[in-house]
Formats: structure tokens, sequence, C-alpha cells
């Protein structure tokens, strides 16, 4: 299924969203002052700098879901994926300056914080239950989105740090809702299908996406020449640039079949 294609439900997005960013406020909870200064892959991001991330994400949720549509063409999650790569100098400079200015201070305050956050926009994403699939919100960057393709896109932010968080606490595991990885592994496979348009390389992210990619021949019957296939996680971190592909390949994390399907070179679709 092509990036262009792809639609999700609101009210499974919502639920998903809610559900996963529940699993991160338990884990915030459990954070110690010395957690809070425990580096991250993020460069120079703490614990702290990415909790403040996250809460600020999520509070961000509601001036964006009031705020007027613009007109225009609604951006695509593909494009989406591709744009999110030029603000990351802005959400840098906020994320730090907010962390630093006593946006929130001991654990317990960022805990506090953290609730608030959430608490303000579960209500909101309750009602949004019923909401039309075609309502359009404006994207922080001027864009129009579609109001299940914006979700999707929270989701993004939801799932990736929530998995940053666990790689800094040492964590074996992280609870993740289901339905956030569903949809955000997806949400990844279209990009890269968007990005790199093809039919030489199938991509494989069992139980949640299929997509073809990468130009050449394209496969219409029988095995694919050319097949990638991994876990819903490694994607997520392969597609962000939290893994490096030849590790993945040689941990047997992925299995890359044919002379077309190292990927490298495309990865991440998400930065």
């Amino acid at each position: 299924m092509s990036a262009k294609s792809r639609t999700y439900q609101p009210q499974k997005v919502s639920a998903a969203l809610v559900a996963q960013s529940e699993a991160v406020r338990d884990v915030v909870h459990r954070l110690t002052e010395s957690d809070l200064e425990r580096p991250t892959r993020l460069g120079s991001w703490r614990v702290r700098e990415l909790v403040t991330h996250v809460s600020l994400a999520l509070s961000q949720l509601l001036p964006v879901l009031d705020a007027p549509e613009v007109d225009g063409p609604t951006l695509p999650l593909a494009e989406y994926a591709a744009l999110a790569g030029t603000m990351a100098e802005f959400v840098d400079t906020v994320t730090t300056e907010k962390a630093a200015s006593g946006f929130a201070g001991p654990a317990a305050e960022l805990a506090a914080t953290f609730d608030q956050s959430l608490d303000a926009v579960r209500g909101v994403l309750d009602k949004l239950a019923d909401a039309e699939p075609d309502r359009r919100v404006t994207f922080l960057t001027g864009h129009p989105m579609l109001l299940t393709d914006y979700l999707v896109s929270r989701l993004v932010e939801t799932v990736v740090h929530a998995d940053d968080l666990a790689d800094a606490l040492g964590l074996d595991a992280f609870p993740h809702d289901p339905q956030a990885l569903a949809a955000v592994s997806r949400m990844l496979a279209d990009a890269l299908a968007g990005q790199v348009p093809g039919g030489a390389v199938e991509l494989r992210v069992p139980p949640y996406a299929v997509v073809q990619a990468v130009p050449g021949p394209k496969h219409t019957r029988g095995t694919p020449p050319n097949v990638v296939e991994t876990d819903p996680l490694t994607w997520i971190r392969l597609a962000t640039g939290r893994a490096d592909w030849a590790a993945a390949v040689e941990a047997a994390e992925v299995s890359a079949s044919g002379e077309r399907s190292d990927l490298r070179e495309y990865l991440p679709v998400l930065r």
C-alpha cells in the first residue's frame, strides 16, 4: 500500500496516542533526580530535556487543534517525514531553553508538569473519536494536515521518544501500545515508499506493514527478488536514525536478500 492511499481511523489513532502517552507517564513518575541527568542518544539532551520535549509536544496539541484552518493542499504524512528534519534546530532550542528555565525542576515537579500536559489533551482526544476524517488542522510550520494524519505524527513523537527514554534508562523493554507501534511502523514504511518510489524492493515489517520501494524492476508475482524484513522497533529505529543499517544486519535484526536490498543510502526517512 502506498503512502498516498493509506488512511487512519481517528478513533483508533486517538486511543493509541492516549495509551502510548500513559505508558510514558508511568515511566516519568518513576524517574529519580539522577535519572534526569542521564545522557540520551539525542546529542546534548539528557533525560530531563527528553521528557521536557515530550511534555511540550503534548501541550502543543491544544493550540494546534484550536487554530483556524488555512487554505492550501494538505501535507501528506510522507512529506511530513521529510519536513520534520528542518525543524530540528528550532525544537532543540525551545526544549533546551525550557529545561534550563525551570519549566520543570525536580523529578516530582517534572512528573507533575507532564501530568498537566497529558491531562489537558486527554479530554480533547476523547472527543475527537467522532471527528470527521477530513477535518483539517494547521501544523506548526503553517502546513494544513488532515486531523488523523497530524495525530499519527504525534504518535511518532511518543513512540520514538519512548524508545529513546527506554534506551537512556537501560530498560530491557518499553510497554508500547500495539496500535501505536502499528501506526508508526506503517507511517515510516510509507515514508520510505514515498521518498524512494519504485518496486524493486519489498519492505516487510510484520505484522504491520508491507511496501514496495526503490527504483528498478517492479515485482508482481512469486517471491520478490529483493526483500527486507525486520521487526517494528528495529524498523522504527532505522527509519529515524537511531540504529545503524550494517549493525542491524550483522546482528540479524534485519534480513536483507537480493542485490538491491541494501537500504542504508535511503535512511533515515525521518530525522
